[in-house]
């Protein structure tokens, strides 16, 4: 038996003005990992790849790892990295084998796809129409018919923040596996609801999506070798974003219909509970002081979520709003993680550890797709500490594998320390501030540029959350994304759109 296990995964935030050349997902190579490099990198960690490399040794079956590409969110991907990368899957896959399993993001946007997964999917399936072909896809799929037709089996994660990748990739390789040896005939079912999500109010520890994806293991339970609810992407203006389902069943596709239907309409109905009200920037930072006084003096920090600006959702990550207003507020005893900005890093590491600084910081970057300048802040401080920037996640995210900030200081204001990176990195590893030297259960305050993945690592540290409106293109804010290609009505764009059926 040879099966042929792959990964291409990129969360396309089309308003994002962050490039996605081939570079991005490479890390410090020229090309991704490949063949051995790939399977050494990624076996034993807490990805999906790694859950198929597994299954695939445990049947005694050759494994073909042609490609192990995957990149912080940014904007549209280079067709040509977009070519490079599908073309030495579609080579392996060409010389022969007995099925495939894809480690996916779901809501990967190309230079000319608005779909890359669902593309990369029509090019297997010309080389092999009948090719069984698992994929595990992230909570955050936008999903097209493309993608969902052409896939044997599909299975989502059903965590936000995403601790259960393995998991999933595990759901996804058995069913396939099962059919590969006769014991499984995957029926699937799919479907949509004109529904946009809200990020913050996504995550699976909270209502309404802690139920839906409750329902889902439930329904594996009885009998489903996967239920997925795909909360969607939707800072991405693409045609299909938005809540998905997708089941499948063994050899029962009338069950299969029942239970994505089922499934899409408990989405529906708590619709507007996905919705998501910011409040003023101002009253955030005077409530996060409220709080910071009523703790305890041993008490964790007040997070402070710049949730507006988020790496993982596509943002630059070098708006100062959030952090002006700390510093502007005089928060003292704090941790900033992080701001993006090179030249930033460099002059700190010119200056050296214990320099006084005067820089420039932040607002590089700006987001024409939204009608925004990059705005930098003049801040003076210490240069406390240099690093290359590389650590091991510790977990439960992506646990074992490696992060790599690039060049990275920190700098002490006096009341800040704000740590500067050179790659984008969201902080979601207590390992990422050990390799600063910060300890962040011992700060007042706590800024963290997330949404909602810190909490897989971090949210056991905090005394209190405030999330802070800022600026930036994965804003939660619909009104400040120029959606020009994605279907209406959608809810709650317009609150008139019905239900699908």
């Amino acid at each position: 038996m040879k099966v042929v296990i792959a990964q291409m995964k990129h969360e396309t935030n089309t308003f994002s003005p962050v490039p996605t050349p081939l570079a991005r997902f490479a890390g410090d190579a020229e090309v991704p990992v490949q063949g051995g490099d790939a399977y050494q990198a990624y076996k034993n960690t807490g990805s999906a790849i790694a859950a198929f490399i597994e299954l695939a040794e445990e049947a005694g079956a050759e494994i073909v790892l042609p490609i192990a590409a995957s990149a912080w969110p940014s904007g549209p991907v280079e067709d040509s990295a977009f070519e490079y990368i599908c073309a030495r899957i579609c080579a392996a896959v060409a010389e022969g084998c007995d099925a495939v399993l894809l480690d996916l993001h779901g809501a990967m946007a190309t230079q000319s796809h608005e779909d890359g997964e669902g593309e990369l999917l029509r090019r297997l399936r010309a080389i092999a129409p009948d090719l069984p072909i698992g994929v595990a896809l992230d909570m955050h799929t936008n999903l097209f018919a493309g993608m969902a037709d052409r896939a044997t089996v599909i299975a989502g994660y059903q965590t936000y923040p995403h601790i259960d990748m393995f998991e999933t990739g595990l759901r996804a390789g058995r069913a396939v596996f099962a059919q590969l040896a006769g014991r499984a005939r995957p029926a699937q079912a799919w479907g949509q609801q004109p529904m946009l999500p809200h990020v913050m109010r996504q995550g699976s520890d909270d209502s309404p999506n802690r139920e839906l994806q409750a329902r889902c293991r439930e329904m594996e339970m009885q009998g489903a070798l996967c239920a997925s609810v795909f909360v969607g992407f939707p800072n991405a203006d693409v045609s299909q974003a938005g809540l998905s389902a997708v089941v499948v069943t063994d050899g029962d596709p009338g069950r299969a219909r029942q239970w994505c239907d089922e499934l899409l309409a408990l989405a529906w109905g708590a619709r507007e509970a996905f919705v998501y009200r910011p409040e003023p920037l101002a009253a955030s930072m005077a409530r996060a002081q409220q709080l910071r006084a009523g703790l305890a003096a041993d008490a964790g920090p007040v997070v402070l979520l710049d949730h507006s600006d988020n790496c993982a959702s596509g943002g630059t990550m070098d708006t100062m709003t959030v952090l002006g207003g700390m510093i502007d507020a005089e928060l003292d005893n704090a941790a900033a993680f992080a701001i993006f900005d090179p030249g930033a890093v460099q002059v700190m590491m010119h200056a050296g550890v214990g320099a006084e600084v005067r820089l420039s910081l932040g607002g590089k970057l700006d987001m024409p797709a939204i009608g925004l300048k990059g705005e930098p802040r003049s801040v003076r401080g210490r240069v406390k500490l240099l690093c290359d920037g590389r650590y091991r996640n510790r977990g439960p995210m992506a646990r074992g594998e490696v992060n790599h900030m690039g060049p990275t200081a920190v700098l002490d204001t006096g009341r800040i320390e704000i740590v500067v990176i050179s790659r984008h990195v969201e902080p979601h590893d207590l390992a990422a501030f050990q390799a600063v030297g910060i300890d962040p259960a011992s700060k007042r305050y706590l800024m963290l540029k997330s949404r909602v993945h810190w909490r897989a690592g971090l949210r056991s540290l905090a005394g209190a959350v405030v999330e802070c409106a800022g600026t930036g293109v994965c804003t939660s804010d619909y009104a400040a994304l120029p959606f020009r290609h994605l279907r209406r009505p959608i809810y709650p764009l317009d609150m008139s759109a019905a239900p699908a059926h």
